[in-house]
């Protein structure tokens, strides 16, 4: 009965030998596992919304609704939009009505330098404009870019068509500039701050300037309260009962989604 446990053990010891080389030389032979990449980031981007009524001396209400959005496939395409609609009234009059938005596709040349072409469209009622569309090719650079401050610049040329009431529409060839800031004060607070300017190829004096500087700060993991000032400058106005500069505050709720 001894001998029969020994020759056991042995058989044992050699099926456990056996195996360790099986499985040394099957790790020998597996290809080593290819590391899982990220999905690309898809559609993100922000939604939202504001309303101010105030009663007494006077009765006024404003709105303004705002969308923004960005696709990520994850190849050196980019595209970019926006949309703003502003509208308020102070004693049953209406005091602003404008629509302005913006759609980019950027197509990546280096890690900061990138093409693109570009739409914008404004309308705004107490300007004078019923509509101003305006196609553009340019070249985008970030200056300045790191876990919290972003800083890009870009510059482009293109067409504009801009219709006035009462008057035909007027077609012009169109140089654009723009810049772009964001720095991340806190963990939930970021402030923003943007120019674009328009010209006019064959009347420079003829220009389009937007302005705004925003804060923003986090209620949720998906919700903010942002306060931005806009400011909006027609050089030309299509006529002398048109002020040329307008300056909005905006009080919004804004929705993230990615």
């Amino acid at each position: 009965m001894r001998r029969a446990i020994v020759c056991h053990g042995s058989m044992f010891k050699s099926i456990a030998r056996l195996a360790v080389a099986v499985v040394i030389g099957g790790v020998g032979t597996v290809a080593p596992a290819t590391a899982q990449t990220a999905p690309p980031p898809g559609w993100a981007g922000s939604a939202g919304a504001g309303l101010s009524l105030t009663q007494g001396n006077s009765d006024t209400t404003s709105v303004n609704l705002s969308l923004e959005v960005k696709h990520d496939s994850g190849s050196d395409v980019l595209f970019k939009g926006n949309v703003l609609f502003l509208r308020a009234d102070s004693e049953g009059k209406l005091t602003t009505n404008r629509l302005a938005g913006e759609a980019r596709l950027d197509r990546e040349m280096s890690e900061r330098t990138s093409l693109y072409v570009q739409a914008q469209y404004l309308r705004d009622s107490f300007k004078a404009i019923d509509y101003l569309v305006s196609p553009t090719l340019g070249v985008g650079h970030v200056m300045v870019k790191n876990d919290r401050t972003e800083l890009a610049v870009d510059a482009g040329a293109g067409v504009v068509w801009e219709k006035n009431p009462d008057q035909g529409v007027k077609t012009d060839g169109a140089l654009t500039a723009g810049q772009n800031f964001k720095h991340q004060l806190t963990t939930t607070t970021t402030l923003t701050q943007r120019i674009a300017a328009l010209w006019k190829a064959a009347n420079p004096a003829d220009a389009l300037y937007t302005a705004g500087v925003g804060l923003a700060a986090s209620v949720t993991s998906a919700i903010q309260m942002k306060v931005e000032l806009l400011d909006t400058y027609k050089t030309r106005p299509p006529s002398a009962n048109v002020v040329k500069n307008d300056v909005a505050v905006l009080v919004s709720f804004l929705y993230k989604f990615d």
